[in-house]
Parts: C-alpha cells; sequence; structure tokens
C-alpha cells in the first residue's frame, strides 16, 4: 500500500478562503431573523452580504433593486457591474452609507453577528436570512419577494425550483445506495456532514455519506479516515480557475484499496452550482445524481458480469 501520509497537493490561501466562505452560507438549519412580512413601502435599494443572496435576488425579481454586492458576486452576469461594499467579514461602511439602502440582506451562517450588530446600531434595516436545505431556496426566494414587492415573480421561481426539486427527487427514488466520500478541498482535507445542504443532496440523490454523522457541518478530516470508510464513490467540488484542483482527485490514485478508486468512480462536481443555495443549486444536485448514478450503472454491468462469469 502507498505511504497513507502522502502530502496532498497545495492550493492558493485565497481560494481555499472563498471554499469556506461559500461552505458556510449553507451549514445551518433553515431559519428566517427579523421580520420578513412585507413592510409598508417595498424595499428599492437592497445591499446583499454573501453571493447566493445576490443570486436569489435576481432569482425573486427584485435585481434591479440591488445597489451593493461583496466580493465573489459573479452571478448573474449582470451582478458583477455592481459596486462592491466588502466581502462577507469586512464592510466598508463609507460605501454603504453612500449607496443609502433601506434594506441589507445578511447570511445566517457567514454573516458575523458584530457585522450585523453594527449595521443595526446604524439604523440599518438588516433582515438575516438562511437556507440550510433544498427546500429553504424556495423559503428564501419568498422572503425576499415580501420585503422587495416582486411576491409575483418570487412565488413563480419558488414554484418552479420546488417543482424541479421534486422531480429530481422522483427520479431517484428506491435506487440502490452507494457510499459517497465528498471532498471539498484537498489540502487542508475537508468534507461534509449530513447537516450540510450538500449533504441532504447526496441522500436525495441515492447515496450514503460516510462521515454524515459528523458533529462538525464541514469537518477537516484525514486520508486515513477516508481509506477507512472505503466509500464506494469519491466526489470533490471543483473550482474551474483552480489549475491545481486537477490534481485533487488524482491524489486517491495510489490508494486501490478504496472501492471507488479500485472502480474508478472519482468524479468533479461544478463548486458554483454546488456550494451555493441559490436557484442554481438544482444543476449541482442534477450533475452529483449523475455521477453517482454513472457509478451504480457500473457496479450493476459489474455484478452482471461477474454472475453470467460463474455460470
Amino acid at each position: 500500500m502507498a505511504n497513507r501520509h502522502a502530502h496532498f497537493p497545495p492550493f492558493r490561501y485565497w481560494l481555499l478562503s472563498a471554499i469556506v466562505i461559500l461552505l458556510l452560507s449553507a451549514c445551518d438549519n433553515d431559519r428566517l431573523q427579523n421580520p420578513v412580512d412585507a413592510p409598508n413601502r417595498p424595499s428599492s435599494r437592497i445591499i446583499t452580504l454573501a453571493p447566493h443572496l445576490t443570486e436569489l435576488v435576481y432569482s425573486a425579481g427584485a435585481g434591479n433593486r440591488l445597489v451593493g454586492v461583496v466580493e465573489y458576486s459573479d452571478y448573474p452576469a449582470v451582478a458583477l457591474n455592481l459596486p462592491r461594499i466588502g466581502d462577507a467579514f469586512r464592510l466598508d461602511h463609507e460605501a454603504i452609507i453612500g449607496l443609502k439602502p433601506d434594506l441589507i440582506l445578511a447570511w445566517e451562517s457567514g454573516t458575523p453577528r458584530a457585522v450585523i450588530d453594527r449595521l443595526e446600531q446604524l439604523d440599518y434595516r438588516v433582515v438575516v436570512l438562511a437556507a440550510g436545505s433544498l427546500d429553504g431556496v424556495a423559503e428564501s426566494l419568498r422572503a425576499i419577494g415580501r420585503l422587495a414587492g416582486t411576491q409575483k415573480a418570487a412565488e413563480a421561481a419558488a414554484l418552479a425550483f420546488e417543482i424541479s426539486l421534486d422531480e429530481i427527487r422522483m427520479t431517484t427514488a428506491g435506487r440502490e445506495s452507494l457510499t459517497v466520500f465528498y471532498q471539498v478541498s484537498s489540502q487542508p482535507l475537508f468534507t461534509i456532514s449530513r447537516q450540510h445542504i450538500i449533504g441532504e443532496a447526496i441522500e436525495l440523490c441515492g447515496g450514503h455519506n460516510v462521515f454524515a454523522g459528523l458533529p462538525e457541518v464541514s469537518p477537516s478530516i484525514s486520508p486515513e479516515a477516508v481509506i477507512d470508510a472505503a466509500p464506494e464513490v469519491i466526489i470533490a467540488t471543483q473550482f474551474s480557475e483552480d489549475t491545481s484542483m486537477a490534481n485533487a482527485l488524482a491524489v486517491w490514485q495510489q490508494w486501490t484499496s478504496i472501492p471507488a478508486v479500485h472502480d474508478s468512480n472519482l468524479y468533479f462536481v461544478d463548486a458554483s452550482l454546488m456550494t451555493r443555495p441559490s436557484v442554481r443549486i438544482l444543476g449541482g444536485v442534477r450533475e452529483l445524481c449523475a455521477r453517482i448514478s454513472t457509478a451504480r450503472e457500473k457496479k450493476v454491468s459489474t455484478t452482471a458480469h461477474s454472475v453470467a462469469h460463474d455460470d
């Protein structure tokens, strides 16, 4: 067996920061904080403090009400033209003052409490949204619609999301379960538990997350833990702009005792789809399900071939 302590390939610190930020945006149970009933006057100048919130505002039909966003707010493309007011942890208060927002949308598990408290002390209306489950995405869309006065568009988007999600559930229902290791990053080695929205997606696709029971939402683990778990499928988050990601799965090739390696069930999924709890996560779920389905078909084919050979 190859050395269990082989070094995993390094990648840029800023990319790891982006990964952690994106993962945190989906890591709590669904909860909407602060009143989200329709205000006397719909909000017309909105700032978002997370990239997925920017996406949700556009999906809820309120994109023309956005006046400021944080870094990494890159979808839809028109969002790239909006003023940046900082990142998830540090805000440019002078820029915010100049934009005169009447609503600031924060993310429950990512925006530091101190940031929210400071904004509220400055008399801004801050509404904290959470989408810790797939169903929570539709709930967030409806909340934004109420706040921005775009209920009709938001409800249409929420219903379309729910219908598509139900279609995926019906397609994957009753499929044979395969054990899955989901790799968020390779160094340090991070995965997800069942508390994460990606963990829910794995189960929806007929997979069993080998680290589902860990208490942390996005725990750091060791290569030895993966080897011992012996997953049938290994799936990694792929950030296309990072060239070192090409080796993020190749490193496992040295451990042929892992069923996923032995059967060549090593796959990537698009990080921009999978790690943001927005409408686009449906694309990530479909991609995830397709990877697990491919591994399942391989297993069925191998089993059938083995039975025929024995006969």
